[in-house]
This record gives structure tokens, C-alpha cells and sequence, in this order.
């Protein structure tokens, strides 16, 4: 039983061993590293990250060792034991494997993403070999895509001061009809006394027309009697 321990640690040992010098050359494909080794002359920024061929081939071995090195570490746990320190060791190897498997995932993605990018820019005619872009390098290329971020960023800005001019605007405006509608709300409110008002001159001014028409009369008839007398 001890024999089969130490011989199932021994091979996930090993197997760790290589495991970690395939994930080192694996990121370095993964970046590119690979493809500006073999090229010999020329601009390597002109040149393919990687072949893809170089990295599925890794990608496929490495998980087959992770997969290897799991199915040792569940022979190691169906082992019988005792004590402590076995058990120890045994969720250190487990850790190892996640570790492990967590490394060749986020490799992964990270390859997975620059060609997207590399795609995007070939799309957008940047990684094209016309002859405006042939003599563009990678380096160009992000630049020129940075300054069209730029670009977007600025205009971005731009419409966003823009709004908040017009928010503004709209909330000084806002401000004036509410003044403009309280004051026709104060005048609808003092209408009825101006016309109450208005009512009892009109009033006051046919009675002083009706007193001095009667005064009128009264002169007329008081001046025909002394004419005729």
C-alpha cells in the first residue's frame, strides 16, 4: 500500500513538472514569442501572432496531462490512510492541479482575445495588405486604433457637454414659464376684484350723470319761469 503511494506521488510529481514547463512555453506562444523566433528577416510586427496549428497542438497536450494528473490524484485518495500529513499532501497536489488548470484557462482566453483583436483590425481594414496599410506595422496599427478611440472619446465628450448645455437650457426655461404661470395665476386670482371694481365705478358713474342731468333740468326750468315772468 505504501509502494503504490509513493509510486502514484512520484508520477504526479513528475507529471507537475512537465505540466509547468508546457504552460511556460504555452504562454509564450500564447504571446506571440514563438512567431518572432522563427522569423529570421523582416518586420516580426507584420507577422502572424502564432501559428494555429503551434498552439491547438499545446493546448490539446496540456489538457491531456491535466487530465492525467487528476485521475492520479483520484487513485491517491481511493488509497486507504491515515494520518495527517498524507492527507496534507494529498490537497496539495489537488491545489497544484487547480492551480494548474486556472494558468492554462486564463492562457487561453488571453490568446483567445488577441485574435479577436487582430481579427477586428483586419476586419476594419487595418491588418489588410492593401497598399495604403502594407507598410503598417502591429505597433501602427494599435497606434492609429488608439487614436481613433481617441477620436471617439473626444466626440463622446463632446455630446455629453452638449446635453448638459441643453439640460440646462431646458431647466432655465423651465424656471421662466413657472414664474410666467404664477404670475397669470396671481392675475386670474385678482381678475374678479378688478371687475367687482370696475362694476361699482360704472355704477357710481350713472348715478353722478343722473344728478347732474336732474340739476340740469332743474336750472332749464327755473330760467324759462323768470324768462316768461
Amino acid at each position: 500500500m505504501g509502494t503504490e503511494w509513493d509510486t502514484l506521488r512520484k508520477q504526479a510529481r513528475h507529471l507537475e513538472n512537465d505540466i509547468d514547463m508546457k504552460l511556460i512555453a504555452f504562454n509564450k506562444v500564447g504571446v506571440g514569442a514563438a512567431s518572432s523566433s522563427v522569423a529570421p528577416t523582416g518586420n516580426t510586427d507584420t507577422s502572424p501572432l502564432l501559428g494555429d496549428h503551434v498552439f491547438e497542438s499545446l493546448s490539446l497536450e496540456i489538457e491531456q496531462m491535466l487530465d492525467k494528473l487528476s485521475n492520479i490524484n483520484e487513485k491517491m485518495s481511493e488509497i486507504p490512510n491515515s494520518g495527517a500529513a498524507v492527507m496534507h499532501v494529498l490537497q496539495r497536489h489537488r491545489e497544484i492541479l487547480h492551480g494548474y488548470r486556472q494558468e492554462y484557462l486564463k492562457i487561453q482566453a488571453n490568446h483567445t482575445t488577441r485574435m479577436e483583436r487582430e481579427e477586428l483590425l483586419r476586419g476594419s481594414g487595418l491588418g489588410t495588405s492593401s497598399p495604403s496599410t502594407s507598410g503598417l506595422s502591429r505597433r501602427d496599427m494599435y497606434l492609429k486604433e488608439n487614436t481613433h478611440l481617441h477620436s471617439s472619446s473626444s466626440l463622446v465628450n463632446d455630446q455629453i457637454s452638449i446635453a448638459m448645455e441643453t439640460k440646462e437650457h431646458l431647466t432655465s426655461q423651465r424656471q421662466h414659464l413657472k414664474r410666467f404661470q404664477t404670475r397669470m395665476h396671481d392675475i386670474s386670482n385678482r381678475f374678479p376684484l378688478i371687475s367687482s371694481l370696475i362694476q361699482r365705478i360704472n355704477i357710481r358713474k350713472r348715478r353722478e350723470s343722473l344728478i347732474l342731468g336732474g340739476v340740469i333740468a332743474v336750472c332749464t326750468i327755473l330760467l324759462l319761469v323768470y324768462a316768461f315772468h
